[in-house]
């Protein structure tokens, strides 16, 4: 703890759970009391989340905490209570962020890691058992060069082994089944997990995820990105950090432009899915790419205005439209 003009009134480490955080509290009242108290919480939307909503349910300013540049720790060492002091040092209570909300758009920040995970893991396990079922029998054969949907895999699962099968034949069925099995359970989450995105997206942003080419995981991944209302101050600045500002590529009589290769790269790939399906089946989109393969365009400077439309009207429809998130 530290008084306005930056130096140290108490020093004291508490716990991470509940007691700690009321210790934390009495110790602030004791040594601080009145309502013009602030605290600063590094990491207050990871490690310091539970920290951060017990300090705001009791009524203290709680605004955020960027851990300090290297260059600024330079020759003063790294521990907690010079960190907290740092912390203490560049604490500016009237330029305070405004902290991302819980709830709703917690969750919709959950739910797509998860989803990309059971992805990476479905993808293995589809390669492994296709590869086993590649080594077996005909009928195996041709299961791994159609389609692995659900019936399927449930085939798959409970198939015989024949009573005159060998060892090897008896230990790749068994392959198969361990894999099958998961490998559909894993598509049933899937499932699972989009339509909890949905209900997400549709109770923040209402409509969002019925606009042309933007399913619930490309609309979930825009509100992330998006945050809240007055984050971005414009449609620009809502481009630049997604990778979908043009940026001059020029040299000598060729005039051209490129995206950016930087920002929120989840954002710029949720732009991409969307007009990528945009390219492939909205009329005006298609018209638009004719026109550029025409002018002699490669494809991907022909992505690159889509792209960029893409976002803005994202912007322009999450600006007016976020709901306040349903509480958790």
């Amino acid at each position: 703890m530290a008084d306005p003009a930056g130096k140290p009134v108490a020093m004291m480490r508490v716990g991470r759970d509940s007691a700690g955080f009321s210790q934390l509290l009495a110790a602030i009242a004791e040594a601080a009391p009145g309502p013009r108290v602030a605290v600063c919480v590094e990491g207050s939307r990871s490690y310091g989340t539970g920290l951060a909503r017990a300090l705001a349910a009791a009524g203290l300013l709680v605004p955020g905490c960027e851990q300090p540049a290297r260059r600024r720790r330079r020759g003063k060492g790294r521990s907690g209570p010079v960190e907290a002091h740092l912390a203490a040092l560049r604490l500016d209570a009237g330029r305070r962020p405004v902290p991302r909300a819980g709830g709703g758009r917690e969750a919709v920040r959950i739910l797509p890691v998860a989803r990309q995970e059971i992805t990476a893991a479905c993808a293995g396990q589809s390669g492994r058992l296709r590869a086993l079922l590649l080594a077996g029998d005909d009928t195996g054969r041709r299961a791994a060069r159609s389609t692995l949907s659900g019936r399927a895999l449930a085939a798959l699962a409970g198939r015989e082994l024949p009573g005159h099968a060998s060892r090897g034949q008896a230990v790749r069925q068994a392959g198969t089944g361990r894999l099958a099995l998961p490998l559909s359970q894993a598509r049933d989450q899937l499932s699972g997990n989009r339509a909890r995105l949905l209900a997400i997206v549709e109770d923040i942003a209402p409509g969002l995820a019925s606009r042309y080419g933007a399913g619930p995981v490309s609309a979930a991944q825009a509100i992330v990105s998006f945050c809240r209302p007055g984050r971005c101050r414009s449609e620009a600045g809502f481009a630049a950090p997604g990778g979908t500002s043009p940026i001059p590529a020029s040299s000598g009589q060729t005039v051209r432009h490129r995206l950016s290769r930087g920002g929120d790269r989840a954002l710029n790939r949720a732009i991409h899915a969307i007009a990528l399906a945009r390219m492939r089946s909205c009329p005006r989109t298609r018209a638009h790419a004719a026109r550029r393969t025409a002018g002699a365009k490669t494809a991907r400077e022909i992505r690159r205005c889509p792209k960029r439309y893409t976002a803005r009207e994202l912007y322009r429809y999450l600006t007016p439209t976020m709901n306040p998130p349903a509480s958790p």
